[in-house]
């Protein structure tokens, strides 16, 4: 894994979730990309040409790796990791880690393990009852920047995944700021 892969996974790992309210209040701008409810990756296909993913790390879990907070929001249970740079245009935008229960990758749901270069927001709200709830934001510093992340976990047939996104320098969300 490159240093840039490792820089993002070590920055969503060690964030400071916390709720949305301050962070999105104090830059209003970006409030609607971090609290977007449906795809993130519909979001961001409205920016570019071309949206590609790259999937550069997927292992199994134990559940005692996880943190206390990602066991109270998904149960406390072994999962699959999924790491993913999402480009807009050739240009990196999104760092993403999803972990996924073993129990939701069961019945219609199996397939989302082994999804490759399909992004996962497309999959989940393409097919099946999705909805995203407890959403968490979190500044995380990555010199030279501060990026914006934020935590939610996605209900796909009543069977849940926590997707953590980085927002990296060159993504739309920051187009306003600049």
């Amino acid at each position: 894994m490159s240093q840039f892969k490792q820089l993002c996974m070590s920055a969503l790992e060690g964030a400071n979730w916390e709720a949305p309210c301050d962070v999105v209040q104090a830059c209003e701008e970006t409030g609607p990309w971090l609290l977007e409810e449906h795809s993130m990756t519909e979001r961001l296909r409205r920016y570019c040409k071309e949206l590609r993913v790259e999937v550069f790390a997927q292992f199994p879990v134990d559940a005692s790796q996880l943190t206390l907070q990602e066991r109270s929001l998904l149960g406390d249970e072994n999962c699959l990791v999924r790491q993913v740079i999402i480009y807009g245009d050739n240009q990196p935008w999104l760092c993403a880690r999803t972990l996924m229960p073993q129990t939701t990758l069961t019945d219609n749901e199996k397939d989302i393990a082994d999804l490759g270069d399909i992004p996962l927001g497309e999959r989940v709200f393409r097919f099946g009852e999705a909805r995203r709830d407890a959403i968490e934001v979190a500044r995380v510093e990555m010199v030279p920047h501060a990026l914006l992340a934020r935590r939610s976990r996605l209900w796909v047939n009543n069977k849940p995944l926590l997707v953590a996104e980085l927002f990296l320098p060159d993504a739309p969300v920051y187009a306003k700021e600049r």
